[in-house]
C-alpha cells in the first residue's frame, strides 16, 4: 500500500469518526453541545425520587430520556454504574410511540442494541411500531433491559417485576406510581418523572411538589423555556403574547395552578429560599407565634438585615403540645441560633392577639403563659388579613425576604395556600403564614449600623441620601 493509498484511508476513517459523532446525539449531550443547566441540575441530584416539572418544549424530556440511556450504557457521569432493568412509563402506548420511545431510540447508538422485542409493528423497522423492551449494551460487557409500559395497562400489569429504575413520562395514575415505587424497593432503584402540571392539584402536587409526606429522596425541579437556550425567543415571545396567565402558568413554567389561583405567586422558592447561614446578632429581631392547641403552633425566628431585607431564619411547628412544651423547644432553638436575649434572658416575640384570652384548662391566658415561661409575648399585632395579605406580597415582589431552607413547614405552606371562591384564601395549612403575616405587618426597620464600621464611602454615601431626603 502506498503513501496515497495509506492516506486516503485515514481521511476516509476520519471521516467516519465525525460521522458517527454527528449522528450520535448522546455524545453531543455529554459535552453539554444540546443540554442545559436544569437538565444537569436534575442528572446530579443524588435524590431517589427526582422530578422535573416543565413547560412544553423545555426540554424535561430530554434529560428523563438521557437518564434512561445513561443507566442502561453503565456511562452515568454521577452514579454508581452496573447493568440495569428499567421501564419508560407512558400514559398510553401511542404517545410511548410518538414521545419516550422516539427519545430513547435518539440517544441511542444502533451499535448499542442487541435486540428490539416487539408489541406492534416490523422488527426491521422498531421506530414505527410500539417496542415491549429493548435489551442494550452496556460497557461491562453485559446486557441491560429498557422496557416500555402505558398507563393504560391497568395497575396489575405493573406488578412482580424487580427494577433498578422507573422514568415516568407525564403524570401517571397514583396507584401506578405507587406500584412502580414497590417496584424499586428491594435494589434501593431511582424513580423520577418528567411532566407539564396540566392536571392541577393532583397527588403529584401533595405527594412531590409540596412533599408532605416528608420523604427525604423527594426531589424536584422547574423548567420553563426560557431556560433552554434552544428556543428561538421571537417563538417564546409570540406564544407568551398568545396564552392566557393560568396556561402560561403550567405550559410555559411547568407550575401548578388552580382555577381560584395561588395566593403567594411572587414566592420563588429559587429565588427566596436560602441556604442557612449564621445571622449577626445585630440583625436578630422577634420570634412570630400563632398558637395553637389542637392546630399546630407556629413559630418563627426572624431576622432583618441592614437594608430592611427579611430573613426567616428557622421554624417551630407542631400539634398537640401544650405551652410549657412550646417553650421549651423554643428555648433550646434559639441556644443552637444563639439567639439574643433580654437581660433577664427572656426571648422577645409577637403574638396573636387571641393569645389574651383565658381558656377553660387555665386561669390563666396563652400570653401570660408564655411570658412564665421566658417568652416575652407583645399580643399587639396588625391581624389584618387582606392588607397582611397585600403586604407579604409586596415583600416578594420587591425580593425584601429570605426564607432559609430548614423552614421546610413555611415552604411547603406558601406553595399550598390559594383563594378559594370569592376574595377569601383557604382556611387552611396557613398557621405558619399567619405568623409571617404578623411579622411582615410590624414593618420591621433595619437595625442601625454601627458608624466605626462603615467605610468612608459608606459614609459619605449615607450623606449624599440624607442630604436628598431632606431636600
Amino acid at each position: 500500500m502506498d503513501k496515497k493509498e495509506i492516506l486516503c484511508r485515514i481521511l476516509s476513517i476520519r471521516r467516519e469518526q465525525a460521522r458517527r459523532i454527528r449522528n450520535d446525539k448522546l455524545a453531543r449531550y455529554n459535552k453539554g453541545e444540546v443540554v442545559h443547566k436544569k437538565q444537569m441540575l436534575f442528572h446530579q441530584c443524588p435524590k431517589r425520587n427526582r422530578w422535573v416539572f416543565g413547560g412544553n418544549r423545555s426540554g424535561k424530556t430530554e434529560c428523563g430520556a438521557v437518564e434512561a440511556v445513561w443507566l442502561a450504557r453503565g456511562i452515568h457521569p454521577y452514579r454508581q454504574n452496573k447493568p440495569t432493568n428499567g421501564w419508560v412509563v407512558s400514559l398510553s402506548y401511542e404517545v410511548q410511540r410518538e414521545v419516550a420511545q422516539e427519545k430513547i431510540l435518539g440517544y441511542l447508538n444502533p451499535d448499542w442494541i442487541e435486540d428490539v422485542v416487539m408489541m406492534t409493528g416490523k422488527k426491521t423497522d422498531y421506530s414505527h411500531g410500539i417496542i415491549d423492551y429493548i435489551l442494550v449494551k452496556n460497557v461491562f460487557g453485559s446486557v441491560s433491559r429498557i422496557g416500555f409500559k402505558s398507563c393504560d395497562q391497568g395497575r396489575e400489569k405493573f406488578q412482580g417485576a424487580s427494577l433498578d429504575w422507573v422514568w415516568f413520562d407525564e403524570e401517571p395514575p397514583e396507584d401506578i406510581y405507587l406500584e412502580c415505587c414497590m417496584r424499586v424497593l428491594d435494589k434501593k432503584g431511582d424513580v423520577w418523572g418528567t411532566m407539564t402540571p396540566l392536571k392541577g392539584l393532583t397527588w403529584v402536587y401533595e405527594y412531590i411538589y409540596l412533599n408532605t409526606k416528608n420523604n427525604p429522596e423527594v426531589w424536584h425541579e422547574h423548567i420553563e423555556w426560557s431556560d433552554n437556550p434552544f428556543l428561538d425567543k421571537a417563538e417564546i415571545e409570540m406564544l407568551t403574547n398568545s396564552l392566557d396567565k393560568e396556561s402560561l402558568e403550567s405550559r410555559r413554567y411547568g407550575r401548578f395552578c388552580k382555577a381560584e389561583g395561588l395566593v403567594y405567586k411572587e414566592f420563588d422558592e429559587t429565588k427566596h429560599v436560602i441556604e442557612p447561614f449564621d445571622i449577626p446578632p445585630d440583625w436578630q429581631d422577634l420570634i412570630t407565634i400563632d398558637p395553637g392547641l389542637n392546630n399546630p403552633t407556629g413559630c418563627l425566628f426572624c431576622a432583618v438585615d441592614y437594608d430592611g431585607n427579611i430573613y426567616m431564619v428557622a421554624e417551630h411547628y407542631e400539634a398537640g403540645k401544650d405551652i410549657d412544651y412550646h417553650c421549651k423547644a423554643l428555648h433550646n432553638m434559639a441556644d443552637k441560633l444563639g439567639w439574643h436575649r433580654d437581660k433577664q434572658g427572656r426571648l422577645r416575640a409577637i403574638i396573636d392577639s387571641a393569645a389574651n384570652q383565658r381558656t377553660l384548662a387555665s386561669s390563666k391566658s396563652v400570653a401570660e403563659l408564655f411570658r412564665e415561661n421566658g417568652i416575652l409575648v407583645n399580643t399587639n399585632v396588625d391581624k389584618q388579613l387582606f392588607g397582611g395579605i397585600a403586604r407579604v406580597k409586596q415583600y416578594f415582589a420587591m425580593d425584601k425576604i429570605r426564607i432559609f431552607s430548614c423552614c421546610t413547614n413555611l415552604i411547603r405552606e406558601l406553595k399550598s395556600y390559594w383563594w378559594s371562591e370569592g376574595d377569601n384564601p383557604i382556611k387552611r395549612d396557613d398557621h405558619l403564614l399567619d405568623a409571617a403575616r404578623y411579622y411582615v405587618m410590624t414593618r420591621p426597620l433595619s437595625p442601625a449600623l454601627p458608624k466605626e464600621i462603615l467605610s468612608p464611602i459608606q459614609q459619605d454615601k449615607n450623606k449624599l441620601i440624607r442630604a436628598n431626603k431632606y431636600k
